[in-house]
């Protein structure tokens, strides 16, 4: 449209008086001031400070150094919600007996007995275990028993790796704070506390093994687990091995 076809165009649309001095060509390009330099400048959020998570296992050390006592170390594990097990499991299964005994005998995880009950060795294996002491004139009341992972893991299965790993801080940081003379580990319990080094298969013997936090090392017996005594006849002559081990060695103070 030309400049004379606009101005009729405004004449038609009652466009009678000027606004400006002098006519402004619409059609012709106009340039804009470029803006300031300051303005081009827009100041940024200063990025949030680089503060990753713990992960759980870093959670469970620090949850487990900081517990100075037994009721203290039962409450940071009932506390802690790192370990998926613990969501499942019906109730916390935390150590039982006297810890003046200076004998430590550690199992697997809880079975459905202890789950419910919240007691160590309530169930089935826990009569199997008081047969096997009987044998050689022990009791429970003479020892402190613990399961290697506090909490049931779902439908029985066994304890994974991981699980076991997570959970070891809590058992470490008991060991450190009973400060057994000698411990008893069953199964998993020996594989995880032993260094890789000792866990060939063999005749039962003491095994020292150095416990974080205590500073030192600690005898350890390791014996099959009891979920396998009724199935395996080497088992069952490799726990009656170390349980007169046991006995030689409490005889012989």
């Amino acid at each position: 449209m030309d400049a004379f076809a606009l101005l009729r165009l405004q004449i038609e649309w009652g466009a009678d008086d000027a606004l400006d001095d002098a006519p402004v060509d619409r059609l012709r390009a106009v340039a804009r001031p470029a803006p300031a330099a300051a303005a081009l400048i827009q100041p940024r959020p200063a990025p949030a400070p680089d503060t990753p998570k713990a992960t759980p296992a870093e959670r469970a050390l620090v949850a487990a150094s900081q517990a100075d006592t037994l009721d203290a170390l039962r409450a940071a594990m009932a506390a802690f919600d790192g370990c998926a097990l613990r969501d499942t499991a019906g109730h916390l299964v935390f150590a039982d007996g006297d810890p003046a005994t200076g004998l430590l005998l550690i199992g697997e995880a809880p079975g459905a007995e202890e789950d419910r009950t919240g007691q160590a060795f309530a169930g089935p294996q826990g009569v199997l275990l008081d047969k096997m002491l009987a044998s050689i004139h022990l009791t429970r009341a003479e020892m402190m028993v613990t399961p290697l992972v506090p909490w049931r893991p779902p439908g029985g299965r066994t304890a994974t790796p991981a699980e076991i790993l997570l959970c070891l801080p809590f058992l470490h940081r008991l060991i450190a704070l009973t400060r057994p003379m000698r411990i008893i580990a069953l199964g998993a319990a020996a594989t995880s506390l032993l260094p890789a080094t000792r866990r060939r298969r063999g005749p039962p013997a003491w095994i020292d093994a150095e416990i974080p936090g205590t500073g030192g090392t600690t005898p350890i017996l390791a014996l099959p687990g009891l979920t396998g005594l009724g199935k395996n006849p080497l088992d069952r002559r490799d726990a009656w091995a170390g349980l007169r081990l046991l006995k030689r060695t409490l005889d012989a103070g």
